[in-house]
């Protein structure tokens, strides 16, 4: 009812926030100063395949961070320890790489990680190059070596959009990395979005928030609107 039934009943319009919301948006997707770069992290990437087919034809630089980048490092057939593969997404995978370099799109792994055994605080971690990963051992963190790189990449923008931490970031041993994109963002003098629940919980969190361009209170919305789907909530509005 309140994303879209209520419009068969009263006069229907955005409000500010969600106007803001699609303008942001829709602005990334159309007319972004360039160079442009999407930063993508969190856990999963199956949460991000619709965003990377959809963006791959308007960026110009991917940063792949977090768990999510597992799957990458099989595909170049390096070890991932313990972290989680998504085995059923490679094919995907494999062909938006494909895609991007044929576009001169340039994606960009981890060169090094902050590993650990357990996902715990005070859990021992080690720092190890992105094709060294113990057997028993996950990624927690983008490493040092990673953190320069990505730094240094978000500078040259004119543009960026982040969603996902590059770590554990509710971890304080396992934050670095996402603290490090947080403000690198944040120092940033173009447009910066960020968007997805823990991704606006962490540059909330660090104070920095009101330093970006948009920060995205729209969570699942946020990712769906970036992968070029439909939301039934903006879409009754168009029509009423």
């Amino acid at each position: 009812a309140s994303v879209a039934g209520i419009s068969k009943f009263l006069p229907c319009v955005a409000g500010l926030l969600m106007e803001k919301e699609i303008e942001q948006l829709s602005s990334l997707l159309e007319h972004p100063d360039r160079p442009f770069a999407v930063i993508l992290g969190g856990a999963k990437v199956e949460e991000k395949i619709g965003i990377l087919e959809n963006i791959i034809p308007k960026v110009d630089l991917v940063l792949v961070g977090g768990g999510a980048v597992a799957t990458f490092l099989k595909i170049h057939g390096n070890p991932v320890g313990n972290s989680p593969v998504e085995t059923n997404k490679m094919k995907v995978v494999e062909t938006i790489l494909r895609d991007a370099t044929s576009r001169g799109v340039r994606i960009l792994l981890p060169e090094d990680f902050v590993v650990t055994k357990k996902p715990e605080p005070g859990s021992p971690s080690l720092i190890v190059p992105s094709d060294q990963i113990p057997p028993d051992y996950i990624i927690a963190d983008i490493g040092p070596l990673t953190i320069a790189e990505f730094t240094q990449e978000i500078h040259q923008c004119q543009t960026v959009a982040w969603n996902g931490p590059m770590g554990i970031f509710e971890i304080p041993q396992f934050s670095n990395g996402t603290k490090a994109v947080a403000q690198a963002l944040a120092g940033l003098s173009g447009t910066t979005v960020v968007g997805g629940g823990s991704t606006a919980e962490a540059v909330t969190q660090l104070g920095i928030a009101g330093k970006m361009t948009h920060v995205s209170t729209g969570g699942g919305a946020f990712l769906r609107f970036l992968s070029g789907k439909t939301l039934p909530g903006v879409d009754v509005l168009l029509n009423r």
